[in-house]
């Protein structure tokens, strides 16, 4: 969620800033949508079999089946992999909503464990404890760029003989341990949204997955459950295809995915540095357990009870200095009024609860320079220097 302001200057760093990638590659780009045109093929066509094929060889797994989006990859491929109702599928009460709306539509009941305060990913032991016979899958959620720890879920799987599936929707190439997400499970589902690390000119997504039969099930699932025109063999069986454009767009800029991750981790860098003297102030940025395999989707910091200025005061001056921030997620989904028929309340998840009321996600994208960096972290010195001031001299006047 990005929070405009009505009293903020023009924009001097955007939250996100998509035209120096487009800029660059556009005349390649046009040529690919001109070509795809020419072809004709525009659903189902070349151009996607080649992305499938490529992207899912860049995760280190076999099978691609682009999807509409990336809800529907989660959907569909935990579907494929065998979930059904009757099953529970574990999964961390802070994420984005889609993750909950796919296991739903999964037909499983989706049941939420609580999360890591520093990292904001999925609390594996929590994860343990939660499950039941019924349990067949665990989801975690590959947040903000970061993969959950890959050992920890594959002993954890083991241990208890579950499906691991992947939420890779903000993870796109990350590493850890040896491992790139999409790699770890039977399956995993990824987001092409324009924002993403590798984002379409629109909805887009992808399930990956080693196992051939899967693919094939998920292939059927995503055009309306056939196996051959007319030939219908999935009940659960949708229209949810990867448009042949966007896929031969996400092709041309798979090759640089590397590059703009690795940017993404240097400006990360120089936020810890930057940073570092605003953590005795009670800012604190999301912990990194993953060193460079972080691809750093979103930039989160922590703004705590001992930070001199709350977090809406701080977002506030900070749109007034013309810089845009966002909260990822504000309400985490235990609690979203929607789904309340799932029996939780507040104090259910206390970590994902008081979480939610520190994040700030602070501007991140490759092509962000380190002075506006500087920028945005000498605005948040200034704001909290004026805020304890104020602190300061009421206590004085009190």
């Amino acid at each position: 969620m990005t929070i405009p302001s009505p009293l903020a200057a023009p924009l001097a760093v955007p939250f996100v800033d998509l035209t120096w990638q487009h800029g660059p590659l556009q005349e390649t780009i046009q040529g690919v949508i001109n070509a795809v045109i020419t072809q004709g093929d525009f659903v189902l066509g070349q151009a996607l079999a080649d992305f499938e094929a490529n992207f899912a060889l860049a995760c280190g797994t076999q099978f691609g089946v682009g999807v509409g989006c990336g809800t529907d990859a989660i959907a569909l491929g935990l579907i494929a992999c065998g979930v059904a109702s009757g099953d529970e599928v574990i999964l961390p009460a802070n994420t984005f909503v889609a993750t909950l709306m796919g296991v739903l539509r999964s037909g499983a009941t989706p049941v939420f464990v609580d999360c890591d305060r520093t990292t904001a990913l999925m609390d594996l032991d929590a994860a343990e404890r939660a499950i039941t016979p019924r349990t067949r899958a665990i989801l975690p959620v590959h947040l903000y760029g970061q993969m959950v720890s890959p050992q920890g879920l594959l002993d954890l799987a083991h241990r208890h003989q579950l499906i691991i599936f992947e939420d890779a929707a903000q993870a796109h190439l990350a590493q850890r341990e040896g491992y790139t997400a999409g790699s770890i499970g039977l399956g995993a589902a990824f987001s092409f949204y324009p924002s993403k690390n590798l984002g379409a000119l629109g909805d887009g997504g992808m399930f990956v997955t080693g196992d051939g039969l899967v693919a094939g099930t998920a292939r059927s699932l995503r055009n309306y459950g056939a196996t051959s025109k007319y030939y219908h063999t999935e009940p659960q069986g949708t229209n949810s295809r990867l448009d042949t454009m966007q896929a031969a767009v996400l092709n041309v800029k798979l090759p640089y995915l590397p590059g703009w991750n690795q940017a993404r981790y240097a400006i990360a860098q120089h936020y810890d540095r930057r940073l570092a003297p605003l953590v005795e102030h009670g800012i604190l940025p999301m912990h990194n357990d993953a060193g460079p395999g972080h691809i750093y989707h979103l930039y989160v910091v922590r703004i705590t009870d001992t930070c001199p200025s709350d977090r809406a005061h701080l977002q506030a001056q900070l749109a007034n200095a013309g810089i845009q921030t966002g909260i990822h997620y504000p309400i985490p989904c235990h609690l979203q009024p929607a789904f309340s028929a799932l029996g939780y309340g507040p104090g259910s998840f206390p970590q994902a609860e008081a979480l939610s009321q520190e994040i700030l996600s602070l501007p991140m994208y490759p092509g962000m320079t380190f002075e506006q960096v500087d920028y945005v972290v000498d605005a948040m010195v200034e704001a909290v220097t004026a805020a304890k001031s104020v602190g300061v001299l009421q206590a004085v006047s009190g």
